[in-house]
């Protein structure tokens, strides 16, 4: 979560943009060998929601909020086209919070936002908040908000048996575990974890050439946390300290214990951010926003343990300067990893081989300023990305057999977006 920079922009993404146009006006849609609920003909609509940085609203909270300005209103509805990824809205539910980080549970018939503030009122910490949705128009209806744990959430997850909610504290330096009530509301935290540990240096071992990325080594920031695909065992970074804590976690009680070995460090100064388990459990990838790279996890699932096995750079060869990493994901099938730039701006592509290691295939320009993070809608036919600084979601054609991103011509406009989720009404959420 670095402070705000310049805006260096990839020139060779840019000047391939209207190569990239060209090629999608004179080619038929990528959808060969996509199932026909994918191509289009499912039944039902399907709805997005972003997440954003917002200003408080006097009519929606009238206590006081600490956290900058922001151009975002709150969460913001659409409905997608499923033949063209355009996004047409629909609403929005209205946030002076910043629920800057969403997720949906697996019935589709919850949300929950973490709300990235300092304060709310008189409490030192930032909150959730749970709701129930509509699946006939998406409109979402509040249950109830609850303290986070900690200053800044900036990341929420669920548990696989849907019972907990994960929640990352930026601000606080702090991971908490909320129950899940029956009517989906939000209990108070069963666990709250305060990182501690001996900050990284300013200076990331991985920077590129003459960078100045310097954001999240002044203090302890947990980024992330999500449990492992068996929920045994639960994964959270720490960007100022530079490790990825492990957990054993009990699904009864909510409960977080230190596993064998605790931790893992990753080089200092490289602040981890976000990571992706791959579809066979075995591999397992962090994103360093100040070291600009990857590294490669194998991941002991029986034990809840990492052994890094390889490091390589988010940005094309000859890359020279500042640049902060963002969001990591992987393909459904298992191929192909992405990762955002911010500043570069743009997502890199790289084939995952037999053996899980990486190689770089190319990268593609986002067509907006900062994205903090995307992700793919249900069926991996579109990837949208949500750029920050440029007020924008932009979406992207992705083509199944290379792994490779062409722009749609669509951008919808958004005030800060900073993630993006979807619910298939004929489905469930995403």
């Amino acid at each position: 979560m670095p402070p705000a920079s310049p805006n260096p922009s990839s020139v060779t993404s840019r000047r391939s943009f209207l190569k990239t146009t060209a090629a999608l006006t004179g080619s038929g849609p990528l959808l060969a060998g996509l199932p026909a609920a994918q191509a289009g003909e499912a039944k039902g609509p399907l709805f997005a929601y972003v997440g954003t940085f917002s200003s408080p609203l006097r009519d929606v909270l009238p206590t006081q909020v600490d956290l900058p300005p922001g151009n975002g209103r709150g969460i913001h509805l659409f409905q997608v086209d499923r033949t063209t990824g355009a996004l047409t809205a629909s609403g929005v539910q209205e946030m002076g919070t910043s629920p800057s980080c969403l997720v949906i549970n697996a019935a589709g018939t919850r949300l929950y936002s973490s709300n990235e503030t300092d304060r709310v009122g008189a409490h030192n910490e930032g909150t959730v908040s749970a709701f129930a949705i509509n699946r006939t128009d998406g409109q979402l209806k509040l249950l109830n908000t609850v303290p986070a744990g900690g200053a800044g959430p900036t990341y929420v997850s669920l548990h696989p048996h849907g019972r907990f909610l994960f929640v990352a504290n930026y601000f606080g330096g702090s991971v908490a575990v909320l129950p899940i009530l029956p009517d989906g509301s939000l209990g108070a935290a069963s666990d709250i974890k305060i990182d501690a540990g001996s900050l990284g240096p300013k200076k990331a071992t991985h920077a590129p050439p003459g960078s100045f990325a310097i954001s999240g080594h002044d203090r302890t920031h947990a980024h992330m946390i999500q449990a492992d695909p068996a929920g045994r065992f639960v994964l959270h970074v720490d960007l100022g300290l530079d490790q990825i804590f492990l957990w054993k976690f009990d699904d009864r009680k909510g409960v977080l214990t230190p596993n064998d070995p605790p931790s893992i460090a990753l080089p200092p100064g490289d602040g981890p951010r976000h990571f992706h388990f791959h579809p066979n459990g075995r591999w397992f990838y962090s994103i360093q926003e100040e070291g600009s790279n990857l590294v490669l996890f194998d991941y002991d699932a029986s034990l809840g343990r990492l052994t890094p096995r390889q490091t390589i750079s988010s940005l094309p060869p000859g890359f020279a300067g500042s640049n902060f990493c963002s969001e990591i994901m992987i393909s459904a099938d298992g191929r192909f990893l992405y990762a955002g730039n911010r500043l570069h701006d743009s997502i890199a592509i790289f084939a995952i081989g037999e053996n899980g290691t990486l190689t770089y295939i190319s990268e593609e320009w986002t067509r907006g300023n900062y994205p903090r993070s995307f992700n793919f809608d249900p069926t991996g036919q579109f990837l949208y990305s949500c750029n920050q600084r440029g007020d924008n979601v932009t979406s992207f054609r992705v083509d199944p057999s290379s792994g490779r991103l062409a722009f749609t011509g669509h951008y919808t406009p958004v005030g800060n977006p900073s993630s993006i989720v979807f619910l298939d009404a004929a489905g469930a959420g995403q």
